[in-house]
């Protein structure tokens, strides 16, 4: 990676008439220097079986070369062609809602033989036609890969398969997952029973932990394929997504990301976010913290996000540019939009890229000049930023299913949500970690909410961390079933007790219940507790605050326990994101990492790290539309964008919507 990219997806293959020479033209002179092709066009590559077209991807090809714009090619496995179907209709998958139609893509079963071997063909013919040309600088293997719910008899066969590896015997099975419940216990192999209709939380969860891991496999099978082709200097990656509330949100629950990103050279995502007066950030840098995080802390490339997109994600004036950098901030070494141009008849007719419908230059494209030349000149200082935090959440996909199948009001994304943006917001730094992450003692400060479903040896490691001088922060339905969804027969926080110095066996659906006193400095509208409440009893751990009740005032609500070198915080209760806000700055402060970037907050931000030039960079956001003001605390240094010499202590001036990148001398 020797500059920046930014990019667009192209399609050729959409396009209303021929302007593939004016599309180059447009982007050469807007810093358009990487594009994506050839994801989604299955049908129009191999229009029948065996039978071959690549003119498009030819053409593409050429013409960016002769433009000097790079490409990335993407195996077009996510979307079917109509013959493979209508030859070989078991290539769809049957969910739980029954089995799907021919028309939306991914609707197939990825683990469909079939499937795979038409697959196979059309990734090796393409690859094998373009793998010479000097164009091309990596491959996306498929495109937001999931399994789509597949659940049909062929993949219950092969989850049925994958449970005689894991189990020894149906005693076992039936003793880990309890499923002499209502007579859910298996006696023979023969009649395990399909998993769509389920009841059973640990076989569920199992059966969810098995779709991702055909995930897993399905990436690193065509990156295998793929590996045989490319050239040592090309990349192979894959464009994973986030879990979608409407917009990026939340960890993906259908993805182990840590466990599938091991295949790729390089991680990808694609981060879609709220924008005009909803534009906060956060999901871009909770993006970039997660996708950093899947390759060890490696810079990673933003293969989607929006330009125009959805008719609400217009974005104001300088909030393309805003967007742009603080990709960068977090890791990015690539921003890419989908997509160039808008789309005249689909599906994504009004998710607009760069160009409008018309394809005439605009004021989106007109505000990409500016990036791509600011790109283009900064390379040297803004590639590569290497980042170095003291602060990691852990999060776990199986907590997240587990927790799912119980309707207990809580939803896990939105818990763990509540605890990183607080960190966003008040400009502290943080890696995202899964159970797989070897190293927590690097982090003075680690926070796990609602690790519903854990192993033994993943609570021993935290108690370990405690134990050696680090502060937990952990939160309520923490510890309290195995890797199993089996919940377990010990004292609640089920192998957390002991370094929290707490236990509980009670909990309840709180009603009129607050917090005593104003230990959190909240507003008494936000001093609530709701959803969620265990009632706690101190065995070491000194009592942070107790529930406001006539009853339930005796039980601790928020305990801190000194263990070991360490402490460890528990928060017993589900409260307001207020409290929340005050709890995450507590445990910041006793880490010892609140300083001089953490008195700034939102809508003021901060983002540093150390560039391939081995100087410190900050770089500086205001998220509103009004002017900001920050005071630079770090060394002396030069504003990048200006090129003015920056002074400590000075004040640097943002505009609405404006930033400053300040690299140390």
């Amino acid at each position: 990676m020797d500059r920046l990219l930014y990019g667009v997806a192209y399609y050729d293959e959409y396009m209303p008439y021929d302007r593939l020479d004016k599309d180059v033209a447009m982007m050469k002179a807007a810093g358009i220097n990487v594009v994506r092709i050839a994801e989604s066009t299955w049908s129009t590559l191999e229009p029948q079986e065996g039978k071959f077209d690549f003119s498009h991807v030819d053409r593409v090809l050429d013409a960016m070369h002769k433009g000097g714009i790079r490409v990335i090619i993407g195996t077009p496995t996510y979307a079917v062609p109509t013959w493979l179907v209508r030859k070989y209709p078991e290539v769809l998958a049957i969910t739980n809602r029954g089995p799907n139609q021919y028309g939306p893509r991914q609707n197939m079963d990825i683990s469909n033989p079939d499937y795979r071997r038409h697959s196979e063909a059309v990734i090796r013919a393409l690859l094998g036609h373009v793998k010479n040309h000097p164009a091309i600088i990596g491959y996306q293997v498929d495109n937001e890969t999931k399994a789509y719910g597949t659940a049909g008899p062929a993949v219950q066969k092969l989850f049925v398969q994958y449970m005689q590896k894991k189990f020894s015997s149906l005693d076992a099975l039936n003793k880990a997952y309890g499923l002499d419940y209502w007579s859910n216990r298996i006696n023979s192999w023969e009649d395990f029973p399909s998993m769509v209709g389920t009841i059973n939380a640990s076989l569920g969860s199992e059966y969810s932990r098995f779709q991702r891991q055909l995930v897993t496999d399905f990436l690193a099978w065509q990156a295998g394929i793929v590996r045989e082709y490319k050239k040592p200097d090309q990349f192979i990656t894959q464009n994973f997504d986030l879990g979608w509330r409407g917009h990026s949100f939340g960890i993906q629950p259908d993805v182990d990301h840590f466990a599938a990103a091991k295949s790729l050279d390089v991680a990808g995502i694609d981060i879609y976010h709220p924008s005009q007066d909803q534009l906060t950030g956060t999901e871009i840098a909770f993006g970039g913290d997660v996708t950093r995080g899947m390759k060890g802390g490696q810079n990673y490339l933003v293969l989607e996000t929006e330009a125009q997109g959805f008719p609400q994600w217009l974005p104001y004036p300088g909030q393309l540019r805003l967007q742009a950098f603080s990709h960068l901030a977090s890791g990015a070494n690539m921003v890419e939009y989908w997509h160039w141009s808008s789309i005249h008849n689909s599906a994504e007719t009004y998710w607009k890229g760069v160009l409008s419908h018309d394809l005439q230059p605009n004021t989106i494209y007109e505000e990409t000049k500016t990036i791509g030349r600011d790109f283009q000149r900064l390379s040297p200082q803004l590639l590569s930023l290497k980042k170095t935090n003291k602060v990691a959440i852990l999060f776990s996909n199986e907590a997240l299913t587990a927790e799912g199948w119980f309707a207990n009001g809580l939803d896990y994304n939105q818990v763990l949500r509540s605890f990183y943006d607080p960190l966003y917001r008040h400009n502290v730094g943080c890696d995202m970690v899964d159970p797989s992450s070897p190293d927590l003692g690097k982090y003075s400060l680690v926070i796990v909410p609602m690790l519903y479903a854990a192993p033994a040896s993943l609570l021993a490691r935290l108690e370990q961390y405690v134990q050696a001088g680090g502060h937990l922060l952990v939160t309520y339905r923490s510890g309290f079933s195995d890797e199993n969804v089996q919940v377990r027969t010990t004292p609640q926080p089920g192998g957390l007790s002991k370094v929290c110095g707490v236990t509980y066996d009670q909990f309840t659906a709180p009603d009129k219940v607050g917090l005593q006193g104003d230990t959190y400095q909240a507003k008494a509208t936000d001093n609530q507790v709701t959803t969620w409440m265990e009632l706690l009893t101190p065995t070491t751990a000194q009592v942070l605050a107790r529930y406001e009740h006539p009853v339930w005032g005796k039980y601790a609500a928020i305990t801190e326990n000194q263990y070991g070198k360490g402490l460890a915080t528990y928060v017993g209760c589900h409260t307001s994101d207020a409290v929340v806000d005050k709890l995450v700055t507590s445990a910041v402060k006793k880490a010892g990492l609140w300083g001089a970037d953490q008195e700034l907050a939102f809508p003021l931000i901060t983002r540093a790290g150390v560039n391939q030039r081995k100087k410190n960079v900050h770089y500086y956001f205001n998220y509103s539309a009004t002017p900001g003001a920050v005071r630079y605390p770090h060394g002396a240094g030069k504003e990048l964008l200006a090129g003015a010499s920056v002074a400590k202590g000075q004040s640097l001036q943002l505009a609405p919507w404006g930033m400053q990148i300040v690299e140390e001398q």
